[in-house]
């Protein structure tokens, strides 16, 4: 891109959605809501994606997987996402990216599969229970880096945005291009993990880290009264009104602080200070968050009853970053001795 006298480089920096569960605040504010802002920036070529097969390693209900897909992918339009400006697609409509996860597969040293965490974790909750230490493990779950690289590698991303807990499979990633670049032919980009430390890790309605797992969240798309509902819910202590309350140590501030400006934080940080009810500091936060998601949830409504305007986008966004995943593929199989007997 040119600017003035000026090349301005762009950085190619991909963000996976794993189609699971439906969309919720800590969802919001800890991945929506930052990767839509750095995919308006001049300076990145975005590329954000529904991850369907990965869904398929958690999920065996197809109706959920179909549903998650589809809120999933309206959520993101509804927030803003532009697809015109960002690439937007879902995985299982490029091919290119299955048939380069295999030849990867055939790369990748076990041993390193072995060192995954989640793979590591479902083999030590198997000797916790007493079970063989595979039971219910699928190759899915094993591969499931495999399969991330090849997400990562089809586009030769430079950056992959991710929670700390992620940062491993993309050094397995790199791992993989690494020393497929060794082997064959010098064809992928080396990608960089990037946490976002100022990015908020909202907590749930327990305190802990908000997550479908623990199923302590509040829906980012639910109505008004669902909404209020998951907010009253929230855990809060048993000071009264008027007793000095530490901003700090409670879920309703922090949410407060993901959704308020500098001003509105400091006043609710005196009010706390000054022992505001908590009945009445939820009440503020709920007309705080709907205030921000009301414009959004009518958007998400109206996609989420047109979702064939959803596919529309979604087949728009595939057909456009075809040629780019079959130029690479075609690389690839060249060099690993897949050619036309020409």
């Amino acid at each position: 891109m040119i600017n003035g006298d000026h090349v301005m480089e762009t950085t190619r920096v991909l963000t996976g959605i794993t189609t699971t569960g439906t969309p919720h605040l800590g969802n919001f504010v800890g991945a929506i809501r930052p990767a839509i802002a750095a995919s308006k920036r001049s300076d990145v070529d975005a590329y954000l994606f529904l991850a369907d097969y990965h869904a398929l390693i958690k999920c065996g209900d197809p109706a959920l997987v179909a549903q998650s897909s589809r809120e999933i992918a309206a959520t993101w339009l509804a927030l803003g996402l532009d697809p015109k400006q960002a690439n937007f697609y879902r995985q299982s409509d490029i091919p290119e990216i299955t048939e380069l996860c295999w030849i990867l597969t055939c790369n990748a040293a076990k041993g390193l599969m072995n060192r995954a965490h989640a793979y590591k974790a479902a083999v030590h909750a198997n000797e916790q229970a007493n079970e063989d230490p595979d039971f219910g493990i699928t190759m899915g779950l094993f591969s499931y880096p495999v399969l991330m690289a090849a997400d990562i590698l089809i586009f030769n991303a430079h950056e992959v945005p991710v929670g700390r807990d992620q940062i491993q499979h993309v050094e397995m990633a790199r791992d993989i291009a690494q020393r497929f670049n060794h082997n064959f032919a010098d064809i992928f980009t080396l990608p960089t993990a990037v946490v976002d430390d100022n990015v908020s890790v909202l907590q749930g309605l327990d305190g802990r880290k908000m997550s479908k797992s623990y199923n302590n969240t509040i829906p980012l798309f639910g109505s008004e009264k669902q909404l209020k509902k998951g907010i009253n819910k929230i855990k809060t202590n048993l000071l009264e009104p008027g007793e000095p309350k530490d901003p700090e140590d409670s879920t309703v501030f922090q949410i407060w602080c993901a959704f308020a400006d500098d001003n509105e934080r400091q006043v609710m940080q005196q009010a706390f200070i000054d022992g505001i009810a908590w009945g009445e500091a939820k009440k503020q936060l709920f007309e705080r968050v709907n205030d921000e998601l009301a414009p959004a949830r009518q958007r998400y409504d109206q996609l989420i009853a047109e979702p064939a305007d959803i596919e529309a986008i979604l087949q728009e966004g595939a057909q456009r970053l075809r040629p780019k995943s079959s130029e690479l593929l075609a690389r690839v199989r060249h060099a690993v001795g897949l050619r036309p007997y020409a």
